[in-house]
């Protein structure tokens, strides 16, 4: 199948990308490179050495004999994005090109416009392209469990879409809606109004298209990435884009206090990066037909309370849990159940947490360690004036305390 992973240079994508080129498919890498230049705004770098796309691909290709092809391209550049879909036709077309930070959308005015005019154009961009290039592909999309926010409501949240009961004038009458959002950030927003955008391209226009649910990932290697030491995926400590499973682990490995926001009680989902990028796979294999709503999948595989994580990476490697304020405007406490029997379904064996994964990650983290910057470590990005000043003023939280 010939596959083009528009994002294929980011922390999903390149797994994703090796995984989909192992199984045999005709892979093409289309991405701005984007992720990059925010580490250089940020001033900080992933703790685990990336080459150049162009390098990574060369060795790829040294290792296995297959080809990856990469296009320098901007989603938000509709003709280019139009005459790449004409020339190329992929059968499969994978999305990951937004931005994918909550903390990043929220940390200025100027962020907030990025991260809309990045990630809602460049997916109706794409889907336009799809529409006036005749391009019949099927369409697999990245989104996050996010968009339902994290407040408790008792019942398992289903996948993408909720039975109601209307009152009419002949009684009652059944109909499946989505299942309402509530983004707790721009960047959340954005996943949210890409689910309308898709509804109204798959009834209209008559798209195939499949929307990924996803958790909080975790871990670093696939076993695509550990074929080469210029093969590994790229790993996020900083306070914008290190994903709290991950950071957790890095600060064991560095000596640095696990830094729970708030009192730790928000429940999130989880997905190992091998799973994520299996999902991919699956989801490619039980494609929907034209004229289907679109297939939404909640893409992880268990639930934890941040405190609760925290406490079990502190317990493995001798670590202290410091509690810091909390830069999310949130629930101090949330429970959360998530329905994936698709994913069960079409044979997902899930990764969960165990003690030799995370031992892995952390000795990734000692092995690169002396590339961390320790002053990046601290989340900052503040959802609200009233607490940036509260975070700006205790970032490393020294008024709070700290457990062993």
């Amino acid at each position: 199948m010939r596959i083009a992973v528009l994002g294929g240079d980011g922390f999903v994508g390149w797994p994703t990308t090796l995984h989909l080129s192992n199984l045999g498919h005709e892979v093409h890498i289309v991405d701005n490179l984007s992720r990059r230049w925010i580490d250089t705004e940020l001033g900080v770098q992933s703790l685990t050495p990336m080459d150049s796309i162009q390098e990574r691909c060369r060795i790829w290709q040294q290792e296995t004999g297959q080809k990856l092809n990469f296009h320098f391209l901007d989603l938000r550049e509709y003709d280019r994005i139009r005459n790449f879909l004409a020339e190329y036709r992929p059968e499969a077309v994978i999305h990951f090109a937004e931005q994918r930070a909550a903390p990043y959308s929220m940390k200025t005015d100027r962020h907030k416009v990025y991260t809309v005019n990045n990630n809602v154009n460049a997916t109706h961009n794409l889907l336009a392209a799809m529409v006036e290039t005749g391009l019949d592909a099927h369409l697999v999309h990245l989104g996050t469990m996010g968009v339902y926010g994290y407040s408790s409501v008792g019942a398992p949240i289903p996948e993408g879409y909720l039975d109601v009961e209307i009152d009419t004038p002949a009684g009652k009458k059944g109909q499946q809606i989505l299942y309402p959002t509530r983004p707790g950030s721009v960047y959340h927003m954005t996943k949210s109004l890409d689910q309308i955008l898709f509804q109204f391209y798959a009834q209209n226009d008559g798209l195939r298209i499949t929307d990924l649910h996803q958790g909080i990932v975790w871990g670093t290697h696939t076993d695509q990435t550990r074929r080469h030491d210029q093969l590994i995926n790229r790993f996020d400590y900083d306070g914008d884009y290190g994903t709290v499973l991950n950071r957790f682990l890095i600060q064991a490995a560095i000596g640095y206090p696990l830094t729970v926001h708030g009192t730790g009680g928000q429940t999130r989902a989880f997905i190992h990066i091998q799973d994520s990028v299996r999902c991919i796979e699956l989801a490619l294999s039980d494609s929907p037909k034209a004229g289907e709503r679109v297939r939404i999948f909640n893409q992880m595989t268990e639930t934890h309370r941040v405190r609760d994580l925290a406490e079990m990476v502190a317990n493995m490697a001798g670590a202290t849990v410091t509690y810091l304020p909390n830069p999310r405007k949130e629930a101090e406490e949330n429970d959360l159940i998530v329905k994936n029997d698709q994913f069960l379904a079409l044979g997902l064996n899930p990764t969960t947490l165990a003690e030799g994964l995370l031992a892995e990650v952390v000795d990734v983290a000692k092995k690169y360690a002396h590339r961390i910057d320790r002053s990046r470590v601290p989340a900052v990005s503040a959802w609200t004036k009233d607490i940036a000043r509260r975070v700006e003023h205790d970032p490393e939280g020294k008024r709070l305390r700290s457990v062993s």
